[in-house]
């Protein structure tokens, strides 16, 4: 009997101390850090590439922002993490970065197996493929043989597979880590045509010594949901990190952004508002957060569409009648409502 208790008890002593740790939660550990560690690509322009004054900008780099604004009440709290395609998950998994804003796809096998949870979409995309101007190619079909730059260990090497295959179409990959890398691939001729989202080969295109010499092919051959993505076994966390792109989108629906929040804090008799901008409810508390969390998400980051326009549209990828366009002007984008 003695034997059995000590057994007993080495047992509960292992569950109170797995308890202990697992009850740690991502929010703390932010908080007591005083900084939020944000997974990127870092070399993509419109999403999440340094800017001349060396800081990370785009449409990624400004879900870490509102996240960091959100938690810490700062914008500016963050430590950018660049990810190779491969390493991304891995990091994710082990703790070193808190949330990954790096353009990654929400596919089935991602969120069943790796450990991860996908939170909301921060740009819809597609997979398409870029060729040279002079080489007169109007058509993937004309790519039958070609060798095509893509970046490994991404989805974009999976559906090119499938789709070469289904249309009968042999080519060969030339796999790069990095997206520069599959750029300068491309310019220094390794390749006749590179592979990627539709936003990143704009994003390559801008990047070029010539982007005149570069043109996409109509084809867009795949659905790129991209969004932030979390560690599983932390509700908590994920629902701020969604949350925070829900209230971005929200204010731009309710016509709050960052020049004008503080008069709709002030003076909006919208309900709807009211709760946005803290002055009414409990939606705060209600994720661990202080009251003016989405307030100051909207003041120092802005809402999805002053995003979407300082950081995509300069690209050249217009959002106007695009399915990245809210739901009110026929696009997809559609949060459901903070109350």
């Amino acid at each position: 009997m003695k034997k059995i208790n000590l057994i007993l008890g080495a047992i509960a002593l292992i569950g109170f101390t797995y308890s202990s740790v697992a009850t740690a939660s991502t929010l703390e550990e932010v908080q007591a850090r005083g900084e939020l560690v944000c997974g990127v690509d870092g070399g993509v322009a419109g999403f999440s590439a340094p800017n001349n004054a060396g800081r990370m900008v785009g449409i990624d780099a400004s879900i870490c922002d509102a996240v960091a604004a959100a938690v810490l009440g700062d914008a500016d709290a963050v430590k950018y993490v660049p990810l190779t395609a491969a390493e991304r998950f891995t990091a994710l998994s082990a703790g070193e970065v808190d949330v990954l804003s790096r353009n990654t796809t929400h596919t089935l096998t991602r969120d069943a197996t790796l450990g991860v949870n996908f939170t909301y979409y921060n740009f819809i995309d597609g997979q398409g493929f870029m060729v040279a101007v002079a080489d007169g190619l109007s058509s993937v079909m004309d790519l039958d043989g070609a060798s095509i730059c893509v970046q490994a260990g991404t989805t974009t090497e999976l559906n090119m597979a499938d789709y070469f295959r289904n249309k009968g179409l042999d080519y060969t990959p030339v796999g790069y880590s990095t997206s520069v890398g599959t750029r300068e691939g491309l310019e220094g001729g390794a390749c006749d045509a590179i592979t990627s989202d539709a936003s990143q080969l704009a994003a390559i295109r801008s990047e070029t010594s010539n982007p005149s010499d570069w043109t996409m092919l109509p084809e867009i051959i795949s659905k790129e949901p991209l969004g932030p993505v979390v560690r599983q076994g932390d509700d908590q966390w994920m629902d701020i990190v969604t949350w925070t792109l829900h209230a971005m989108i929200n204010a731009e629906e309710l016509g709050i952004d960052s020049s004008n929040v503080d008069a709709m804090r002030m003076d909006s008799p919208n309900p709807s508002v009211a709760r946005i901008v803290g002055s009414e409810g409990e939606t705060g508390p209600s994720l661990g957060l202080s009251q003016d969390w989405a307030y100051q998400v909207i003041k120092q980051v802005g809402n999805y569409g002053e995003v979407y326009e300082r950081t995509v549209e300069p690209l050249g990828i217009a959002r106007a009648g695009s399915v990245n366009d809210l739901w009110t002007r026929g696009g997809i984008i559609y949060s459901p409502p903070l109350r």
